[in-house]
């Protein structure tokens, strides 16, 4: 199994982190990409990258909360993390219209010169959509060369449609784990084609429900990626091995990801 989206810079991760990759590897996470986003934590990714160089991998970018703070310098600094060989995707990136922790005009704008980042590299885009009503769409049509995946997609039957129109990968978390929250998620994912179709923890958030027992600490950690694939495994109709194969293959040809390594 690959993690395509794990939070490792956050601090809830700061006093234990080879434990958790330790536990990583023995619940069968091949590889894990780190999210970037701000300029701060993209760093400490790619940084993160080096010190376990071959079992991690990193997205640089500025999460759409943070789009305000964005001027020329912080792209051009982007731009030159962005260059080192452990980075694979921009982002996180997109348009949050939920929480609007930046000016929607701001958070376009950045999104936008993210996107451009991504293409000038080559190199796919780690994207962000909550309640953007169809805007994050219309900037993506912009970009037909761009490859991306939608992170921690939680939404509908139809916009799903929206975003496999455009040939996104779709990235699934243990929001599909939730009962409550995530019937909707569960009932569609067997939309997603097998060639589009990425698992990733968002950890420490998104602890699986399904969980039992759960830590004590509630935290998520990506060694519960497994908990993602067997729900993802029963909503498809699909055998776990099936799901773990498809989504391993997925984030390699996505993300170009070449590895063999593993922990210290």
């Amino acid at each position: 199994m690959i993690d395509i989206g794990a939070n490792l810079t956050d601090k809830a991760f700061r006093q234990d982190l080879d434990s958790v990759l330790v536990r990583a590897q023995q619940a069968n996470v091949k590889h894990i990409i780190v999210t970037g986003t701000d300029l701060e934590h993209s760093q400490r990714a790619v940084d993160l990258c080096s010190e376990y160089s071959g079992y991690l991998s990193s997205t640089v970018g500025i999460h759409p909360h943070n789009a305000s703070s964005i001027q020329n310098s912080t792209v051009q600094q982007l731009a030159q993390i962005a260059r080192n060989k452990c980075v694979v995707a921009i982002g996180e990136t997109g348009l949050d219209y939920y929480r609007n922790f930046s000016p929607r005009l701001d958070q376009i704008s950045a999104f936008e010169t993210q996107l451009q980042l991504a293409v000038d590299l080559r190199i796919p885009a780690f994207i962000h959509d909550r309640d953007s009503n169809g805007e994050l769409l219309t900037v993506l049509k912009n970009f037909p060369k761009l490859s991306a995946v939608i992170h921690c997609f939680t939404g509908s039957a139809s916009l799903l449609q929206d975003y496999l129109q455009l040939e996104l990968y779709i990235g699934i978390t243990g929001w599909i784990c939730d009962e409550r929250r995530g019937q909707e998620l569960y009932q569609c994912v067997n939309l997603i084609p097998d060639d589009r179709l990425l698992m990733e923890t968002d950890s420490p958030y998104l602890l699986p429900r399904t969980m039992k027992p759960k830590p004590r600490s509630r935290r998520n950690e990506p060694a519960f990626l497994e908990h993602v694939c067997v729900a993802l495994a029963s909503a498809r109709g699909q055998t776990v091995e099936h799901v773990q194969q498809i989504t391993q293959e997925n984030a390699k040809t996505l993300f170009g990801l070449d590895f063999g390594r593993l922990p210290r």
